[in-house]
């Protein structure tokens, strides 16, 4: 470390400097040190007379920059809520509004919030909480983690390899929501009506009670899928035609807005987030005063939390709650351990877990007032049940919703505000994505730091050439295979892994040390032993559900081909089987006996030395008893 020196040419002369704790004068009394984990220095000041140089001050203190494990300076977030932002922005997305608030009406209403609560505390916060910690400890990407036990490595590349799967179809959501925000401005909604160029004779107009009737369909539903998607000019995925230019040019435009928030780094994308996560809370707020003086919005919100205990007597509500937390909090992306890689070495990543995962929850629990209201409008002025117009996923926000808005007053506001909501949602989980793909590789492949800018420029290239085939006449076909496989299993297999690794491989009380060392307190025995029993078994239980239950992907009343369905496990597989690959690879180049691959496999590569000598923790029956 080197002094900074102020000098004049006066007969007193300042210098200021700092130095480590190591390198300081015995003349400079011990400090004590301060309880914050981390590199120390020592501020000196110096004052130097025409009789010598004496020591005026000295004072113990933090270093400006964060430093890299490998002694690479490393970008720091510009300030703790830009983090804060970031991951509730990534956790908090379009699920949020069009999942949870149907599943708990189907399962119970109020009565679904007991399993899911339940999931929530033993398996979601304690995965939440290990992937922050296990990223601001180790300053690396999901792949560079694994120093600490370098046979689950591949683990890494799994998640980079779905975060960027799922990149493919999510812009495309992102860009529907932008194409759907510019019809807003034309003079009329053009899902109000039957009498555009892509109607069918089968379209039926709003005020009439096409509910009921099977054989009839909605302007909102030929405007998603005629007039936006043109899935009327497609046969099935064999079948896809080329890109629509209105949607490549929205897809364009969404690039373009990902790639200009991500190229710097946190230090741009931590500024994004201040519109894009505060945004939906404004929207969704407004949409709520609206929706609440709708006739018939208070049924709505009452079927919404209606309880029925009896349904937590079937296993299926159960296991829709499980999921519903598997996906809700985004662990398993790889994300959440990028954004932390970007904090401070001693910052609180415990309160940050509780806080995040907690807002997550209660958002979607908030939206669900704000979609049942509406929903509860819709029911009543067709005069059907609930569930006739209760539906999730896409559906809901690209056709009942929209066809709910265009009854209002005003419509084309509301759907403008409705719209720019989606938007926000979208992009900063889309963001959130997209930097676990760019940190991870970056920290693995050294020479990419000095190119971030090319980099991030040529994974967002990529991503919008993939994605074209997602905006063709068939592209919601492919669109849905997307969805169905690229996260599904393979995500679950992920966090399996990846909870096995750091709880037993790593070892659980070596990762409690680890957090104590950065926020001075030990995580409490009921961490401890979800991480190292409860989380694991509740992962294997959901990935082999997943298997058991498994169905075939459909859209509407399209099966698809077996080719196709045998084509989306192939992309599942593809990173599923990065595990076993690498951990074969890096057994097989590591030199000595069996036992010796074994023993560096598993060791971190900061403890080498120790295998060297013949002690491997590993080795001992006290490692794996432990908690």
């Amino acid at each position: 470390m080197q002094f900074r020196i102020i000098s004049e040419k006066q007969p007193h002369c300042l210098l200021v400097g700092r130095l480590p704790v190591t390198h300081m004068s015995s003349a400079i009394a011990p400090v004590k040190p301060s309880g914050t984990a981390g590199p120390k220095e020592v501020e000196l000041i110096l004052v130097k007379e025409q009789n010598g140089v004496q020591f005026t001050s000295s004072a113990l203190v933090s270093p400006s920059g964060q430093t890299h494990p490998s002694g690479e300076e490393r970008e720091t977030w510009g300030k703790k809520i830009d983090f804060l932002l970031s991951v509730i922005g990534f956790a908090v997305d379009l699920a949020n509004v069009w999942r949870f608030p149907y599943l708990c009406y189907k399962n119970g209403g109020g009565a679904f919030l007991v399993p899911y609560l339940f999931f929530m505390v033993i398996a979601g916060m304690p995965l939440f909480y290990m992937e922050l910690a296990l990223g601001q400890y180790n300053r690396e990407g999901a792949a560079g983690v694994w120093k600490i036990c370098p046979i689950f490595k591949g683990v890494g590349f799994t998640v980079i390899l779905i975060s960027l799967y799922v990149g493919f179809y999510y812009n495309v959501i992102i860009a529907w929501a932008l194409f759907y925000l510019f019809s807003c401005f034309s003079g009329e909604l053009p899902w109000i009506h039957c009498n555009n160029t892509w109607n069918s004779p089968n379209c039926s107009d709003l005020n009439s009670t096409l509910l009921n009737d099977t054989y009839k369909t909605t302007p909102a539903l030929e405007y998603f899928e005629r007039g936006m998607l043109h899935l009327h000019e497609s046969s099935g995925i064999d079948d896809l035609g080329l890109p629509r230019w209105q949607l490549t040019s929205c897809l364009a435009v969404v690039i373009v807005v990902l790639y200009f928030s991500l190229w710097k780094g946190v230090k741009t994308s931590g500024k994004v987030v201040w519109i894009t996560a505060t945004m939906p809370y404004v929207v969704l707020t407004v949409l709520l005063l609206r929706g609440v003086t709708l006739p018939g919005a208070i049924d709505g919100i009452k079927a919404y939390l209606s309880v029925d205990f009896l349904r937590l007597c079937d296993a299926q509500v159960w296991i829709e709650a499980a999921t519903q937390i598997c996906f809700s909090l985004g662990v398993g992306f790889g994300v959440l351990i990028a954004f932390s890689s970007y904090n401070k070495f001693s910052n609180n990543c415990y309160r940050d877990a509780i806080i995040t995962s907690s807002i997550n929850s209660l958002t979607s629990f908030f939206s669900g007032f704000v979609i049942f209201s509406f929903l509860g409008y819709m029911s009543h002025k067709h005069n059907v049940a609930l569930d006739k117009v209760a539906t999730d996923g896409p559906g809901l926000v690209f056709i009942i919703y929209p066809e709910a808005i265009a009854t209002l007053p005003g419509s084309s506001v509301w759907a403008v505000i409705f719209f720019i909501m989606l938007l926000t949602l979208g992009i900063d989980s889309a963001m959130g994505g997209m930097e676990s793909v760019i940190t991870g590789l970056i920290d693995e492949f050294k020479f990419l730091h000095k190119h971030r800018e090319l980099f991030t420029l040529f994974i967002v290239v990529s991503t919008f050439l993939i994605s074209l085939i997602c905006v063709t006449n068939g592209g919601i076909y492919v669109f849905t295979l997307l969805d169905h496989f690229a996260a599904g299993t393979s995500i679950l297999f992920g966090v399996l892994i990846e909870a096995v690794g750091i709880a037993w491989f790593y070892g659980v009380d070596r990762f409690s040390d680890d957090i104590q060392e950065m926020i001075g307190q030990r995580p409490g025995l009921y961490w401890r032993l979800c991480w190292k029993f409860v989380s694991p078994c509740f992962l294997l239980f959901m990935v082999v559900v997943s298997f058991a239950t498994f169905n075939p992907p459909k859209y509407g009343s399209y099966y698809f081909p077996t080719w196709a369905t045998m084509l989306g496990w192939c992309l599942s597989i593809s990173s599923m089987i990065m595990v076993p690959l690498y951990a074969i690879y890096k057994f097989c180049s590591l030199p000595g006996s069996f036992c010796d691959k074994l023993a560096y496999a598993i060791t971190p590569e900061t403890e080498h030395h120790l295998v060297e000598r013949g002690e491997v923790r590993q080795f001992t029956l006290h490692h794996w008893l432990v908690v």
